[in-house]
Formats: structure tokens, sequence, C-alpha cells
């Protein structure tokens, strides 16, 4: 395997990390900005912004690993369905949990409701987050997917 083959083999682990780090920053974002309002007023165009695109950026990220990268996964490592499952499962759970902070954001909830929503989706994220990388990392670094990293983790 020559070097350039080792690099985009290697890639995906790098990916999956930096994309991460990515989510973490947007979801660090969003909560600043509503730590930077005023609690009696209604969400801010800014606010709404942080979190509509935020929700849309972790939806998409979950999407194409569902879509995309956990196929692959599978077909290279059947030992790790199980860890698929739960991963796709926490998939769910956070899909359900920024459903709910957009019905928040959408309807001017107040700040203490929103900073509820989104110490929760911070909590599961982060938790399955951890998870992913310690059970998948050492399988990224060495799968060979002929695919656009943007596509299957999200465009961040």
């Amino acid at each position: 395997m020559g070097e350039g083959e080792q690099t985009r083999l290697v890639a995906w682990s790098h990916e999956l990390r930096r994309v991460h780090g990515r989510l973490r920053e947007a979801l660090r974002v969003t909560q600043q900005a509503l730590a930077d309002g005023e609690p009696a007023e209604p969400a801010t165009r800014e606010l709404l912004l942080f979190c509509h695109g935020f929700c849309a950026a972790l939806d998409a990220h979950h999407e194409g690993e569902d879509r995309d990268l956990f196929p692959a996964i599978a077909e290279r490592h059947p030992e790790l369905r199980e860890t698929l499952r739960q991963l796709r499962q926490d998939h769910s759970m956070i899909g359900h949990l920024l459903a709910g902070l957009r019905a928040a954001v959408d309807r001017a909830a107040p700040q203490a409701e929103l900073e509820r929503h989104l110490e929760g989706v911070a909590a599961i994220m982060e938790s399955h987050f951890r998870y992913e990388e310690r059970q998948l990392l050492t399988v990224l670094e060495s799968l060979a997917l002929d695919a656009d990293p943007d596509v299957v983790l999200g465009p961040l």
C-alpha cells in the first residue's frame, strides 16, 4: 500500500474526530448565544440561526453515518453490528431531542426552557460521541470507503 493510500484510509478516523469537534463547537456557540440573550426576551434572530444551523448539522452527520458509514463498517466488521445498532438508537434519541429543541425555539420558549433542551442534547450528544469514538476509531483507521467525507459525516 502506497503512502497516499494509507493517508486516505486513516483519514476516516481523523474526519470523524474533526466533525465531532466542529459539532461540539457549534453547540458551545449556540449555548453562548442563548446565555448572551436577555432572560425576559424571546429568542433572538441570532439564536434562531445558531439553533437551526446546529440542529441541521447534527442531523446531517447522523443521517450520513446511518446511510453510508455504518453499513460499510457492518459489512467489514460484523462483530460490530450490535454497537452500530446502539449508535443508530442514539441517533434516533438525539433526533427526538433536536425536534423538541426546534419546537421550543420556533415558539420562542423562555430562556430556561431553551437551556434545558440544549443541556439535554449536549449530555446525550457528548456521551454518544465518546462511545462512538471508543468503539469505531480503530476500525476507521483501516476503513476503505471511497466516498466524500462531507457526504458521509456531514458538511462541517
